[in-house]
């Protein structure tokens, strides 16, 4: 019970810190700037990808139902698929907007305009919709025959497919070019700006904005780490190092505890978001003991069906 009263707060604290995010950017006239849109996108993405999880699973816990229809599940599948591999993209966007900036600040209105951003972020969530469908289309044209109970908190494709009664060496491998190509492109893209930039830094003469392009580019490649790592290792793995346990806390860490820690991350320390909001809802949420004694309880209590 204390594990779902911390999965429900993390829920909560995600929720509000996204959704306020997204508000005060909106709000805000100072962050009309395409790297806010970008981080607005994020928090949505987030937003979805935490609530098409945590609810079902409070339900099913609170009801005793531990089942979700054939239709939900292939939806579930969908919906995650979709915002883990926008979320990637999009992030390769934002690193390419660092890049920018920082490296060819002249010609940033050129390279980097709001067409360019709008265009980047459509394709983001297309690319995304499409890589989605076709790996739970083919999910739900398979034959299963070993049960239905799914070894996981959700309708993950690594999950599933341990239950089809075929031979689904094929598919799995397909699964792993896909996986390679939407997570290691955008990473090399990601390592290659990064690169470009890091050097830019050192070299500037600027001390303050060296300190301020460094602490930038620093809370984005923490996001970087905290979405990519799991991916990584869930679906780019050898079979023989697949463990279901594994499997269920990397699922819990990416699904359910980055999306809260993204908007901790990226805009609390951040001046120009807090503004002259110092007030309001994010002082009393994200107050670094809480979030602590969070995490410690999360860690202790190791996320179990």
């Amino acid at each position: 019970m204390l594990l779902l009263f911390c999965i429900i707060l993390v829920f909560f604290l995600a929720l509000v810190g996204n959704s306020t995010m997204i508000y005060y950017i909106c709000l805000d006239s100072h962050l009309h700037t395409l790297t806010y849109f970008l981080l607005s996108q994020l928090s949505l993405m987030d937003l979805k990808c935490i609530s098409t999880t945590v609810p079902k699973m409070v339900y099913n816990f609170l009801s005793g139902h531990k089942g979700i229809s054939f239709l939900g599940c292939g939806i579930q599948s969908f919906l995650l698929l979709t915002m883990a591999s926008s979320e990637v993209l999009l992030l390769a966007s934002m690193a390419y907007d660092h890049y920018v900036a920082i490296c060819h600040p002249l010609c940033y209105p050129n390279l980097m305009n709001r067409r360019t951003c709008v265009q980047m972020i459509i394709a983001s969530w297309i690319l995304g919709s499409i890589n989605s469908l076709a790996h739970t289309v083919y999910a739900l044209h398979i034959l299963y025959c070993q049960g239905r109970a799914i070894d996981h908190f959700f309708c993950d494709v690594p999950a599933v497919l341990p239950l089809a009664c075929m031979d689904t060496w094929a598919y799995e491998y397909t699964v792993f070019v896909s996986a390679s190509l939407c997570l290691l492109l955008p990473f090399l893209g990601i390592t290659a700006f990064y690169g470009r930039v890091l050097l830019a830094v050192y070299h500037m003469c600027s001390k303050g904005g060296s300190t301020k392009a460094f602490t930038t580019c620093s809370t984005h490649l923490t996001l970087v780490t905290l979405y990519y790592a799991p991916f990584v290792y869930t679906y780019l793995r050898p079979r023989n190092l697949c463990s279901s346990a594994k499997d269920e806390i990397l699922a819990f860490f990416y699904t359910i505890l980055t999306p809260m820690l993204n908007p901790i991350i990226s805009s609390l320390r951040n001046k120009e978001v807090l503004g002259g909001h110092e007030k309001s809802v994010w002082s009393i949420l994200f107050q670094e003991k809480i979030v602590m004694a969070l995490l410690i309880a999360l860690f202790f209590f190791p996320f179990s069906r």
